[in-house]
């Protein structure tokens, strides 16, 4: 299963994520100089380990590489919601208890979420949210394929 990403490799992956395309370390190292100071050897081996973990793919671009995500931000979470769940002694109760920590706005989500998975046969006449919307449109790359970490290393990185 994988592991949750540290706080650098977390601020790497969410410009890649939402950039959805892809990206150079100078590219990256610019945005997050922004926020905090940052050499590019830094910014350079944490996407090198990113590559290393099965996160983003690379491809040469002269003398660098451009770095592109292998899975979305969604699929991601999802995977970290289910290792989390699976590691319960309790499942529904741990599923109880989650619920009871969401938001409205998150419980709509849920729900918009159980009724895109039991298909239309199931499904009321209703309009859907913006975040059933957004789930019925995968963003490019996103698909049924399992986290690339869970994939490609058993020991979770």
């Amino acid at each position: 299963m994988p592991r949750p990403l540290g706080e650098l490799e977390d601020a790497v992956m969410s410009r890649v994520w939402k950039w959805n395309r892809p990206v150079t370390v100078r590219e990256v190292l610019e945005d997050l100089q922004k926020e905090r100071s940052i050499a590019y050897t830094t910014v350079m081996t944490v996407l090198d380990n990113l590559h290393q973990k099965g996160w983003v793919r690379r491809e040469a671009e002269g003398r660098a590489y451009r770095y592109e995500a292998v899975s979305t931000r969604a699929a991601y979470a999802a995977a970290l919601m289910n290792d989390a769940w699976s590691q319960s002694d309790n499942p529904a109760a741990a599923l109880v208890a989650f619920f009871g920590m969401m938001s409205e706005e998150q419980r709509r989500s849920l729900s918009d979420a159980v009724r895109i998975v039991q298909g239309p046969e199931t499904q009321e006449p209703t309009e859907p949210s913006e975040s059933a919307e957004r789930a019925e449109r995968p963003e490019r790359g996103e698909g049924p394929e399992e986290n690339p970490a869970s994939a490609q290393d058993p020991g979770g990185r």
